[in-house]
């Protein structure tokens, strides 16, 4: 069966938020599966420190040491729960309309979030992970994708991953970043079993405090484009040119396009530098497009016109 890939509404959502959003879309047979190969952790015991705890619930899950550089495809064994994972048509679709059809694997790994019944047993402190971004070494035009798989049901007071939608392109020092906790416009994973974030590598996120009685799990999946990232999604949803639209100064209600999702701004920015946004959306959109005179509401163009140079 063909893999659905994605539209060109979809795209720029990504291009525009750094993410997609599919919740409950694994099937519980396959949360299920996840769940036992990655095991649970021991019941606390005082004194032992919470590294301990971890790297022994990260020795014993029947989840494969992998080197960086292998082809995706060849990453996990057969019929595991991760294999699984991304057999799925969805997952599928969605991986090859932005990395391609053949991915290389970058890293994975098993993030848990304890209970206070740990820490109090270890004599550490319960604090949610600094905020940062993955990607403040790289300087490419494209990006990496992120998958954030969620097998079990995540409540507020587990405190799931926060992200800040649109932060993407904003490269910044990871040092810097983890001064700030709280953004306006940020998201907490709040979730059914089986949901799925699609991150662009460059996103600001973290992990939040787990108040709950139990361990919260989050398996990340990181993996590099082989092959250009170029036209890769269903190109019959692109339109032969772009919306010609009024701005600022708008009367009529505007029906959604590509244009309308890439200007749409997010709760952080600024009314002047968060122009910066755009420009940097559209510059990613012309990368993925192949198209070097793609523009949105004139924002490029008025930047390019040579009667200005």
């Amino acid at each position: 069966m063909t893999a659905p890939l994605l539209s060109s509404l979809d795209m720029a959502r990504f291009v525009a938020r750094g993410f997609l959003r599919f919740d409950g879309v694994v099937p519980a047979e396959i949360n299920d599966q996840f769940l036992a190969e990655a095991g649970e952790a021991d019941y606390p015991k005082p004194g032992r420190k919470m590294l301990r705890t971890y790297g022994e619930l990260l020795a014993n899950a029947r989840i494969p040491e992998v080197p960086p550089g292998v082809p995706l495809a060849s990453a996990y064994p057969q019929g595991s729960a991760v294999d699984r994972l991304l057999d799925l048509p969805l997952v599928k679709g969605a991986i090859q309309s932005l990395v391609g059809s053949a991915p290389i694997f970058d890293h994975h790994f098993l993030h848990v979030t304890f209970p206070p019944a740990y820490y109090d047993a270890a004599g550490g402190e319960n604090v949610s992970q600094h905020t940062h971004q993955d990607s403040t070494i790289d300087p490419s035009e494209g990006f990496d994708l992120q998958i954030m798989y969620y097998p079990h049901k995540v409540t507020r007071e587990m405190g799931g991953t926060r992200f800040i939608p649109g932060t993407h392109l904003r490269r910044v020092s990871e040092v810097a970043l983890g001064r700030y906790q709280n953004i306006a416009g940020q998201q907490h994973m709040v979730c059914e079993a089986g949901t799925l974030l699609f991150l662009h590598n460059g996103i600001w996120h973290g992990g939040g405090v787990n108040h709950s009685e139990r361990t919260r799990t989050m398996f990340k999946i990181r993996m590099n484009p082989s092959q250009p990232q170029v036209r890769r999604w269903d190109m019959a949803t692109l339109p032969n040119r772009p919306a010609e639209r009024p701005i600022f100064f708008v009367k009529t209600p505007q029906a959604e396009t590509v244009e309308s999702i890439l200007m749409t701004p997010e709760p952080w920015f600024e009314q002047d530098t968060g122009r910066l946004e755009y420009v940097n959306r559209i510059k990613l959109w012309r990368h993925l497009t192949g198209d070097p005179t793609y523009d949105a509401d004139h924002w490029m163009t008025r930047l390019e016109n040579p009667a200005r140079a």
